[in-house]
């Protein structure tokens, strides 16, 4: 009789396959991972763009709110300047004066001016001279020059002006004049005497010295 045959043994197939598939699962999961990384490195930068972004537009927007009402104080104040009606000079002269230095002799040489406040019947310094009556031939008028009416009015008051400016600076000592502080505190003098004068109907604005020699 025949020995029966047992089949060889056979490789199981698909085994070099399935190696294959193994080995090449842990690179795909790599490449995912590396990717995955990517993705939220490039995510996680936008958003960090767009916060700063963000962050910075509302910091300038505040800063430009801050420093709007500045400009437009300083834009109002400035026109608020340009709307104050400048004064009417008058140049008093020149004041020469002994000072009250007891230790030895001091004088004094002093250009005051004042600066006073308008009333309704000056007339506007700003238009052009008026014509005054009987003029010159060609049927043509003398020119009125606006300042005559002003100087006429303070007439009357320069001799009690001058007065009480003379009686203020005599008394005071070099030392007291010398100095900023000094010159302003006669200012504020000479202004407050000057207004008792006008009693209300003008008030100086501004006394200038031109010239304070002291000797």
């Amino acid at each position: 009789m025949a020995k029966p045959t047992t089949p060889k043994e056979t490789k199981p197939q698909g085994g070099e396959g399935e190696d294959k598939e193994k080995k090449s699962m842990p690179m795909d999961a790599n490449i995912k991972m590396v990717l995955i990384v990517i993705v939220s490195m490039i995510f996680g930068g936008i958003v960090f763009l767009g916060i700063n972004y963000i962050l910075i537009d509302n910091l300038l927007g505040s800063k430009l709110q801050q420093n709007a009402p500045a400009e437009e104080t300083e834009e109002a104040s400035d026109e608020e300047e340009e709307q104050v009606e400048k004064g009417i000079i008058v140049d008093l002269g020149d004041f020469v004066l002994n000072l009250a230095d007891a230790d030895q002799k001091r004088y004094l040489k002093a250009n005051v001016a004042l600066e006073l406040s308008k009333i309704p019947t000056d007339p506007d310094l700003s238009a052009p001279p008026a014509a005054e009556g009987g003029g010159h031939g060609h049927g043509e008028a003398a020119p009125v020059d606006p300042m005559k009416q002003i100087e006429l009015e303070m007439a009357q008051y320069k001799p009690a002006i001058r007065d009480a400016i003379l009686t203020n600076l005599s008394s005071k000592t070099s030392s007291e004049v010398a100095t900023t502080a000094g010159k302003e505190l006669v200012k504020e003098q000479i202004a407050q005497d000057v207004n008792a004068i006008f009693a209300g109907t003008r008030e100086v604005i501004r006394v200038s010295f031109g010239q304070f020699i002291i000797q």
